[in-house]
């Protein structure tokens, strides 16, 4: 983490002033001011400046292949297209997120400063307790396309959920409902 370009301090009489250090010790906070300093605030930090784009690897791939094979706005109405008819729109994709046109102008502008990759996450209805023995403890996930098949089983073939709530339709006594990373779906 990069250094704060100031502190903003608090003293306890209320009294408030900025410094481009931190006060660290007794000596610091006298030669300040006369009252004992409550909080030091860091401002302008690289992430108060310069917030990272949060993005899924699948979100980061169509960027990238954006970035290579069009111009800026043709990305950007590519993520914002609102016909679900259109065949290639991220809208029927579910892709865009809470990705803002400013991020995706940002994201495309400095890829490798600006952008960082979360996983993707979903809902899963698993068992509250682990199975098995000693070392060899898992969950068992519901699984199943359809109520003649739904079965528990392990996180591979897990039925995923976009909400909380569509999840918990499906929890009974010895189930949960929990938010965990999916990769390559």
């Amino acid at each position: 983490m990069t250094e704060p370009v100031a502190y903003l301090n608090k003293y306890l009489d209320g009294s408030t002033d900025i410094t481009r250090f931190k006060p660290s010790n007794e000596a610091d906070v006298v030669s300040l001011s006369s009252n004992v300093i409550v909080s030091s605030t860091p401002l302008y930090t690289s992430e108060q400046l310069y917030p990272r784009v949060k993005m899924t690897q699948k979100q980061y791939d169509r960027l990238m292949w954006e970035k290579s094979h069009t111009n800026l706005l043709a990305c950007i109405d590519y993520f914002f297209e609102q016909d679900d008819n259109y065949k290639f729109g991220l809208s029927s994709e579910n892709l865009r997120g809470d990705l803002t046109q400013t991020d995706i102008a940002r994201a495309w502008l400095h890829p490798e400063e600006t952008i960082e990759i979360v996983p993707d996450m979903k809902w899963f209805v698993r068992s509250k307790k682990p199975e098995g023995e000693d070392d060899d403890e898992y969950y068992l996930f519901l699984s199943g396309s359809n109520l003649d098949d739904l079965d528990y089983l392990v996180f591979d073939y897990a039925k995923t959920f976009d909400t909380k709530e569509q999840a918990e339709l499906w929890t009974n006594p010895l189930t949960e409902a929990v938010k965990l990373p999916v990769e390559g779906e």
